[in-house]
């Protein structure tokens, strides 16, 4: 190994020692998880829609997605619908039309949450689509979840334990940011006992304290676990308040969840609480003046509003942010950022090396070995015995 690439690698792992850090996770790191990225995710809504659902909800859905881009998932389809129950509710019947279905602003309200129930129930039992040619698919329920835990257990433990070893006592709460609505970070937290806040109070049964413009609690937690589009176990109760509650609790009386879906509301939908506090923190987090790390694992920088984020904070003169993006691949956003003014504070950890702004990729991989660094078990493994062990 040349003397510059040693010098690179060393220069990762300092980064991920710093004291004052951030994590950005997208649906990647859960996929070992037994939790399917969209387009499966997609498919198995489809299915539970034909055997589960009113005998309109499967047409309407069809109707939608010819609608759409073939590459269209389940947000976009949601987000259709969005755009459709908008016009329905402008206009003088109050109803739309698909094809021969008519349905009114209720029904779509209806449709729209009997969804939601649809993706909640996939991700908090678990499902893993067939493999061409390999093994069949699987479908968790109730009575046999297959949702297993132990990557993000591992994750959080090289995190605090080993990564971080020395360093506790002076360091900040850990944000993690996700874009996910499964659990498993913050169970992954509790069954390693550390502490952290997530913008609600109480036990099992919680309700969000947390409001836009409130300051961010300093409690010595070891992590801050803020979730920008909503929790499988969040719900809007018939007080307006915001809870999280355990399945199957029947108290609060609950009128809806509490996800962000439709990719074209995203915007408005961020402009009220819980979620304009979410991204308050986040802006906070990455607009910091201070020397600062922002680390992104399965996130595949395809949410323009998260990126749109990010620019405007990295591309601030007095910004003083690092960004280190555990990609698969350069892609369009991440290569605009790494040859941009602000580039040198771009690094991207990919299967093809390791990017430094305008450089790289230093350690490529060899004939007889990939780098599976940017996984998110390549992440654990690297937190745990550094980057140039990682690589070898």
């Amino acid at each position: 190994m040349d003397s510059v690439t040693r010098d690179t690698l060393t220069q990762l792992d300092n980064l991920l020692a710093a004291s004052n850090q951030s994590w950005l996770f997208g649906a990647g790191i859960s996929l070992d998880a037994g939790i399917p990225l969209m387009w499966p995710l997609t498919e198995r809504v489809f299915s539970k829609a034909q055997d589960e659902g009113e005998p309109s909800d499967i047409q309407v859905l069809e109707f939608v997605k010819k609608q759409l881009s073939e590459d269209s998932h389940i947000e976009h389809i949601l987000s259709q619908l969005g755009d459709h129950r908008a016009i329905a509710d402008r206009s003088k019947d109050r109803v739309v039309r698909f094809d021969e279905v008519i349905l009114s602003v209720e029904d779509l309200d209806n449709l729209h949450q009997r969804i939601l129930r649809w993706i909640a129930e996939t991700i908090r039992w678990g499902y893993v689509p067939a493999k061409a040619g390999g093994d069949p698919e699987k479908i968790g329920s109730l009575e046999n979840r297959i949702v297993i835990i132990d990557h993000h257990a591992a994750f959080v433990s090289s995190l605090f334990n080993r990564s971080q070893a020395g360093v506790a006592e002076r360091r900040r709460a850990v944000r993690l940011f996700t874009t996910n609505y499964d659990t498993l970070l913050e169970d992954a937290l509790a069954l390693g006992g550390f502490s952290y806040w997530d913008g609600f109070a109480g036990g099992a049964v919680a309700y969000r304290n947390h409001r836009y413009g409130d300051e961010e609690p300093n409690l010595r937690d070891r992590a801050h676990v803020i979730k920008l589009h909503g929790s499988i176990d969040w719900h809007l109760g018939e007080d307006g308040r915001v809870w999280r509650v355990r399945d199957g609790d029947i108290y609060p009386k609950k009128a809806s969840r509490v996800l962000i879906y439709p990719q074209s509301t995203k915007y408005l939908a961020t402009q009220r609480d819980p979620f304009a506090a979410q991204f308050d923190l986040f802006r906070r987090a990455i607009g910091s003046h201070e020397e600062n790390i922002l680390a992104t694992c399965g996130y595949s920088f395809g949410d323009e509003h998260i990126n749109q984020e990010i620019e405007l904070a990295l591309q601030r003169p007095e910004n003083k942010t690092t960004l280190l993006a555990f990609a698969q691949k350069l892609n369009p956003t991440l290569e605009k950022w790494r040859m941009g003014a602000w580039g040198k504070r771009v690094y991207v950890i990919s299967e093809d090396g390791l990017f430094v702004g305008a450089g790289g990729p230093y350690s490529p991989p060899t004939a007889d070995r990939n780098r599976d660094w940017w996984t998110f078990s390549g992440v654990t493994k690297l937190l745990n015995s550094g980057a140039e062990a990682s690589v070898r």
